[in-house]
């Protein structure tokens, strides 16, 4: 994806607190013009199916998440035709050896860590950027 400007993304991420700040890492960063969160990874499903003509050009969700986790939501758009080919990040504070394994074989673009400190979550959306090109 050469587009590195006016990109639409979907963030899944069940807790308030570290949403609200990813949501304004993404605003502040001129790469992106909208962003989108949903609470949990059925959510981040079912939001992609009812948008389908309207799909993200990004999809950023955390793996530990009720409901449907993060890595069962990236199984659901990896096999269906018409979501697999948005690039899709996820992160977690941790991210076990077995999680990243299996998320790279369905395909995700990374695997990201999750920041201790409010202003490292602003490099977020520079890593997915230049994981982009």
């Amino acid at each position: 994806m050469e587009v590195t400007t006016g990109l639409n993304i979907v963030i899944a991420e069940d807790d308030t607190d570290d949403a609200n700040i990813i949501i304004k890492s993404f605003n502040r960063h001129k790469a992106f013009k909208k962003v989108t969160r949903v609470k949990n990874g059925q959510e981040l499903v079912n939001y992609l199916k009812d948008n389908k003509s309207d799909l993200p050009d990004i999809v950023l969700t955390d793996i530990n998440m009720p409901i449907k986790n993060g890595v069962e939501a990236l199984s659901d758009i990896f096999h269906d035709s018409a979501l697999c080919k948005i690039p899709v990040f996820v992160y977690s504070s941790t991210i076990s050896p077995m999680y990243e394994r299996k998320c790279k074989e369905l395909g995700c673009k990374a695997c990201l860590i999750k920041p201790f400190s409010i202003a490292e979550f602003d490099d977020i959306p520079n890593q997915i950027v230049y994981k982009l090109k």
